[in-house]
């Protein structure tokens, strides 16, 4: 699965127990009729990942959905999921498609004769 849509929150990234566990949180904002602010976490090298990556940039990410199961002391199950990314790319924005316009050769009216201009 992929989600597309602009980073609106990009964390730093977390050591989490003894065993080195890494984790890092990015906020994509979708473009949908109705905004979404979908959270999507990077573990371990995936976290690597992001690093050439800020707050503003279209990304497209490529998630996996996770569930788990967990048995409280009480004996009542509750569920969890989460979104893991495991691939990111930059998406072109309206800049960079203005920026990369075809070589166009610039017309001046200013150099004609203004007398040829009138439309009488």
């Amino acid at each position: 699965m992929e989600i597309t849509g602009k980073i609106k929150v990009l964390n730093e990234t977390q050591k989490i127990g003894a065993n080195g566990f890494r984790k890092r949180e990015v906020v994509i904002t979708t473009e949908d009729q109705y905004p979404q602010y979908i959270l999507v976490e990077f573990i371990q090298d995936k976290c690597d990942l992001l690093n050439n990556y800020k707050v503003g940039q279209d990304v497209k990410i490529n998630i996996n959905l996770r569930g788990r199961e967990w048995i409280n002391p009480e004996g009542v199950a509750k569920y969890f999921n989460a979104i893991q990314g495991w691939r990111i790319e930059l998406l072109s924005s309206s800049e960079d498609k203005n920026l990369a316009s075809p070589d166009i050769e610039p017309v001046s009216f200013l150099d004609d004769d203004p007398e040829e201009d009138l439309p009488f």
